[in-house]
């Protein structure tokens, strides 16, 4: 067979979307290491730049279900382009504003970028229709365009100490995303195929409005705890609020002919289990990663624990795992084909787990800390790659782009929780001003180990051949 891997589904649209991912992954790594210096251009307060993370996940999580819903009504490729305007509206915003609320409106805007990788494993989905091995060609085509990410995230963490370093400017500096995201509209609009078989169906208003004041709710009070401390009562009385609104929003959506979110789709055997693993997954993967960054860099002379690297030495770990996402993510599609998509989930939620409570022996060094993150990132790049592409295989025709968004938001609001419980556990017991607690960061390391180990006994309920190509299912059947 002498035809490449991704021709299947057409290589000029994954190329497309490989460029598409990488610009989302250097957006998403980018602008960590310019925190600092953002906040003294703002004149705020370290802490505060936490105000632009929060803004943003919430921001995702509130546009994520009804712009994939758009996407699988009238056209996956029209709601990417839409979505990467806005991003680059965004992000010349962040680059040319000067006070924190245009920069806290802007960075919650530029939170629709989250939007992308659900729509393009729709696209890629749509556009093997008729293939054999149609849910392998996507596994193997989202693992290319994940790597992708991957890369852009290493990219853009090692380009924003370079260009500081070239430009004397800002402005200047936060000038290069945003023209990353023009080329990310031109290169949509240009090479991705707009072709879309018209849905039937309505956006169905009282359902997005229930599921948005569910998700506004739960993750602002989340955000509240970290403000207000666990000890106020209105950010819990907001969180239970939020849960309660889900009981009229599952009466309304069991009742509704063409609901936002199907939930008859999403407690089938091959889809709750998907959707229970991003919630999941999120914990790790969004809300470990600072506690990751400021666990290193701890001063052990004077805290008695860390490793005492400063933000540029800390690289080897945060890259090492960056890099080993990505080699996870290459390596999903062809392990998944020698063994089955679940076998593979599987094993990716356990290797998460293993890492993560490795973490609770081994962070006495770089070396053992680097080789605990690259055992979870084998395993959360294969992730990031499965869930989207598992969720496609699993969901109805016309449904694709609910069923990979769903992935994206589930994941957001556990990193949302873990962001919230994690900076609590620091707080508590600490002795000084500055360091968090030891107890703190095992508190997270136990949480992230416990959470994967949960998802991969939950991934054991799906059908052991959900997900493959029917060819493959009869050969497993034959046998």
């Amino acid at each position: 067979m002498t035809r490449s891997r991704t021709a299947s589904v057409g290589a000029g649209l994954v190329g497309a979307l490989v460029f598409v991912e990488f610009v989302s992954g250097f957006l998403q790594g980018y602008y960590t290491p310019l925190a600092t210096d953002i906040a003294r251009h703002l004149d705020i307060n370290d802490a505060d730049v936490n105000w632009f993370e929060a803004a943003q996940l919430l921001f995702s999580a509130l546009c994520v279900p009804p712009l994939s819903k758009l996407g699988d009504l009238i056209g996956h490729q029209r709601v990417l382009v839409w979505s990467a305007g806005l991003t680059a509206v965004a992000t010349w915003g962040i680059a040319l504003s000067s006070s924190f609320e245009a920069y806290l409106v802007f960075w919650a805007l530029q939170g629709v970028f989250t939007v992308w990788l659900p729509l393009e494993v729709a696209l890629i989905y749509r556009r093997s229709i008729g293939r054999p091995m149609r849910a392998a060609a996507t596994r193997r085509a989202t693992g290319v365009i994940v790597a992708a990410l991957q890369a852009g995230a290493i990219a853009g963490a090692l380009s924003a100490g370079a260009t500081s370093a070239v430009f004397g400017s800002l402005w200047m500096v936060l000038a290069v995303p945003a023209v990353l995201t023009v080329a990310v509209v031109v290169v949509i609009i240009g090479f991705v195929p707009g072709g879309h078989e018209a849905q039937h169906g309505s956006l169905d208003g009282p359902g997005l409005a229930l599921i948005s004041a569910s998700l506004l709710l739960v993750t602002g009070g989340l955000s509240l705890v970290r403000v207000w401390g666990a000890g106020s009562p209105w950010p819990w009385a907001a969180i239970v609020l939020g849960a309660l609104v889900l009981v009229p929003f599952c009466r309304h959506e069991l009742r509704t002919a063409d609901p936002i979110i199907d939930l008859r789709v999403m407690r089938q055997p091959a889809m709750w289990p998907v959707q229970f693993t991003a919630l999941l997954f999120g914990v790790s993967v969004l809300g470990a990663q600072i506690p990751l960054s400021t666990f290193a860099q701890t001063d052990p002379d004077v805290h008695g624990y860390g490793l005492g690297l400063d933000s540029t030495s800390v690289a080897p770990i945060i890259g090492g795992y960056v890099f080993s996402m990505l080699v996870g993510a290459l390596l999903f599609a062809r392990i998944s084909q020698r063994s089955s998509p679940r076998a593979c989930l599987i094993g990716a939620a356990a290797l998460v787990g293993v890492g993560y409570a490795s973490l609770l022996a081994l962070h006495g060094s770089v070396i053992q800390m680097a080789a605990c993150m690259v055992v979870a990132g084998l395993g959360s790049g294969a992730l990031v790659a499965a869930l989207p592409a598992a969720a496609a295989a699993a969901a109805p025709e016309g449904r694709t782009g609910v069923a990979t968004g769903l992935t994206n938001t589930t994941k957001t609001i556990g990193g949302s929780f873990a962001s919230c419980v994690f900076g609590v556990a620091l707080a508590a017991g600490a002795t000084h001003a500055t360091a968090a607690s030891l107890s703190g960061y095992y508190t997270v390391w136990i949480v992230c180990s416990a959470t994967a180990f949960v998802a991969a006994i939950g991934l054991t309920f799906v059908p052991r051949l959900a997900f493959a190509d029917p060819v493959a299912r009869e050969e497993e059947l034959g046998r």
